[in-house]
């Protein structure tokens, strides 16, 4: 006889997570998540940082760093520390020099400092090489002058060193950061007691170079708005298919050099060129237009250049209008062009702010437009930017008009991101 199987069921109940464990849970997967995308994205931040955020902040250090006399000139600088820069300066100062310029003459750093006071006196370069070349200052013994001996040494050399003047560029440049290159960059300078103030008139340039470039970038930003707006509109209102194409051409210009172009637009403007030809075949002019090497022509190649840069914003917001409102807007008794002017146009400003903006900042930073097709009097500050770095060698001139440039655009932006969040809020 077969004895009954017998079945045992167990049953086990799991114990339900906590809310702390699932919290914990999330936060893990969470932080998993961020560490991940920060691992992907790593790549890309270390090559921002690398070739755009490190030279701008190289470039806004070397704008006021001033170090040429404070290397040079250690000894006199401490000697001078005192001194009231009225009367003439105190006979250690003159040892001090002497032992500065000594050193300087074994290191090869006395042409870095005349260089650096040339700017501020202009001719002093001569004499300060012309002292160097004296040095060292001693007697018949070969033991170095005493102070007074040296004072007198030095204004035998040339009597310029026994007034104060160039003492008083010694002394205002004593410490290593200063703002003397973006002073001078606004047509600004520290007098000998540190107090800004203007420049002589005949020496005063920066100031109507800047206004120059942003007279010239608004024209090409207002140029561009005239001439893209019509066009962007058009290419809303074809089918896809046909505006896609259209598209293509206002991107060719993309995929040739700014170069060949200013260089085609120098053949077309020329007095013996295209545009006078055909002017001239249809009598509509007498002589050439003068269209070269002057305003004209910066305006037309620039303008031509930052065209495609205004019709993307405005041709992406312009499509994403609804047909209907203006529709809409008719059918209740519009006139087409009011409705235009009051339905349509309002909602395209975030697009013609964006493309304003990305133009006006693009031609602010123009540097072979204007030095090409522009004459003397045209030149944008990135021309003297490329002057300073290649001609004179002087880094901390340039520097200096880069980092007001920058700060203007950065200005600009901020005072366009104030309009746009108020156009939000009012819409």
């Amino acid at each position: 006889m077969n004895a009954p199987a017998l079945s045992v069921t167990i049953e086990t109940t799991l114990p339900e997570p906590s809310t702390a464990q699932l919290k914990r849970e999330l936060h893990r997967a969470q932080l998993r998540k961020r560490v991940t995308a920060m691992a992907l994205i790593a790549p890309l931040m270390i090559f921002l940082l690398v070739t755009f955020v490190a030279p701008i902040v190289i470039l806004l250090k070397r704008a006021i760093e001033n170090p040429e006399v404070a290397n040079v000139l250690p000894r006199t600088i401490t000697a001078l520390a005192n001194w009231d820069r009225v009367a003439a300066p105190p006979a250690v100062a003159y040892g001090a020099l002497a032992d500065d310029l000594a050193l300087a003459k074994e290191q090869s750093t006395a042409g870095t400092l005349a260089r650096r006071i040339n700017t501020e006196i202009p001719g002093v370069r001569s004499i300060i090489m012309k002292t160097s070349r004296a040095m060292p200052l001693q007697d018949a013994n070969g033991k170095r002058l005493d102070d007074e001996a040296a004072r007198r040494a030095f204004i035998d050399i040339d009597k310029q060193w026994g007034k104060p003047d160039y003492w008083q560029v010694i002394a205002k440049n004593s410490a290593r950061h200063s703002p003397y290159y973006l002073l001078a960059a606004l047509d600004l300078h520290q007098d000998a007691f540190g107090k800004i103030e203007s420049v002589d008139e005949n020496q005063s340039a920066y100031r109507t170079i800047f206004v120059r470039t942003f007279v010239i970038s608004l024209g090409v930003t207002l140029f561009c708005v005239l001439l893209g707006y019509p066009l962007a509109y058009w290419l809303s209102t074809m089918p896809e298919r046909r505006a896609n194409l259209f598209m293509i051409l206002v991107l060719i210009p993309f995929w040739t050099s700014i170069l060949v172009r200013v260089a085609a637009w120098m053949v077309l403007l020329q007095s013996e060129g295209l545009i006078n030809k055909t002017l001239t075949m249809f009598n509509l002019i007498d002589a050439p237009l003068e269209l070269l090497f002057n305003r004209t022509g910066t305006y037309i190649s620039m303008t031509h250049i930052l065209l495609p840069f205004m019709i993307l914003p405005m041709y992406s917001v312009m499509k994403s209008i609804p047909p209907t409102y203006m529709r809409a807007a008719i059918s209740l008794g519009s006139h087409p062009f009011a409705a235009f002017w009051r339905v349509y146009v309002p909602q395209t400003y975030p697009g013609v702010g964006a493309g304003a903006l990305l133009v006006f900042i693009l031609a602010l930073g123009y540097y072979i437009t204007p030095a090409l097709l522009g004459g003397t009097n045209e030149q944008m500050v990135s021309y003297y930017v490329a002057y300073f770095i290649n001609v004179t060698i002087n880094w901390g001139m340039a520097c200096a008009l880069g980092a007001l440039l920058f700060g203007a655009t950065l200005v600009l932006y901020g005072v366009y991101r104030r309009f746009a969040k108020i156009d939000v809020s009012m819409g």
